[in-house]
């Protein structure tokens, strides 16, 4: 069924997943929800509906397509602020995060899933706060809510592999094979395009926030051949959207509520500059 607009939802969400390349719809017989922000539109509107795993658990949930419905928006162009801001506005206090990655390390291959513990930030044009004023330096030295890290783990079965560092570069355009050489040097696992400014900004807003990565491809620096190409990527994220569909509505449905972590907490003994929806 398609998703019906409406001002709305009949009730809070308190979890979304941001979908990434390849990965635009997620839920059936959803609402969908326009959110104005003030730092603009998001990438789409909001659908809200319902998820329920094989053991017959469901929760209303959010899911949000980071690029756009049609994939309008490259990495280097997603308004991440405003995205962040309509989830949290509209009740949504834990985000997971699936993207498409390409593998630093042989033995991450293409089809692998990552749950990632480290991010490293080599972009170079994007706005990364909502604290443009006042002195508001949030804690990042584990850029993954490890509660939720470890409730996604868990939901996975053993069919992701726990950590590694993914190095965030500005794009559109792929790597260079020594740009490659040099990240798998450093001994960072993954690259991507949309990990950075979005992880930031939901610390900032207070979210526990964790990252799904699909391997899509091997980088240039450990490939021959012409290297990465966005073919290559798409038809290795198609080939795997329906099982990361599966795995991603057991997490939904499976995660707890309870946020005993740091997360919420992140604010403390801070003056905020902007009041938080």
């Amino acid at each position: 069924m398609s998703p019906t607009p409406t001002d709305a939802p009949t009730d809070a969400p308190a979890v979304a997943v941001i979908g990434g390349s390849g990965f635009y719809t997620f839920l059936d017989d959803a609402t969908e929800i326009e959110v104005d922000t003030p730092y603009g539109a998001p990438s789409a509107r909001v659908s809200v509906g319902s998820v329920r795993d094989t053991d017959g658990h469901s929760r209303r949930v959010a899911f949000l397509p980071r690029h756009g419905l049609h994939h309008e928006f490259p990495a280097h162009r997603v308004n991440y602020r405003a995205n962040l801001w309509a989830l949290r506005s509209l009740g949504v206090r834990q985000v997971v995060a699936p993207c498409a990655v390409g593998s630093l390390k042989p033995e991450l291959g293409p089809g692998t899933l990552v749950v990632p513990d480290q991010l490293v930030d080599r972009t170079t044009s994007r706005v990364q706060t909502y604290f443009d004023s006042g002195a508001c330096h949030v804690g990042f030295a584990d850029p993954y809510c490890p509660r939720l890290r470890a409730g996604v783990l868990d939901d996975l079965r053993g069919d992701a592999v726990d950590g590694g560092a993914m190095v965030v570069v500005e794009g559109p355009r792929f790597s260079t094979r020594a740009e490659s050489q040099w990240y798998a040097a450093q001994g960072w696992s993954l690259v991507n395009m949309t990990g950075h400014p979005e992880a930031v900004l939901a610390r900032e807003l207070g979210l526990c926030y964790a990252a799904v990565a699909l391997v899509t491809d091997v980088d240039a620096g450990l490939s021959e051949g012409q290297g990465v190409s966005q073919a290559e990527v798409f038809a290795v994220f198609g080939e795997n959207i329906e099982r990361l569909r599966v795995h991603l509505r057991t997490v939904m449905a499976g995660l707890d509520t309870a946020r005993d972590c740091a997360c919420p907490h992140v604010h403390d003994a801070m003056h905020l500059p902007i009041e938080l929806p």
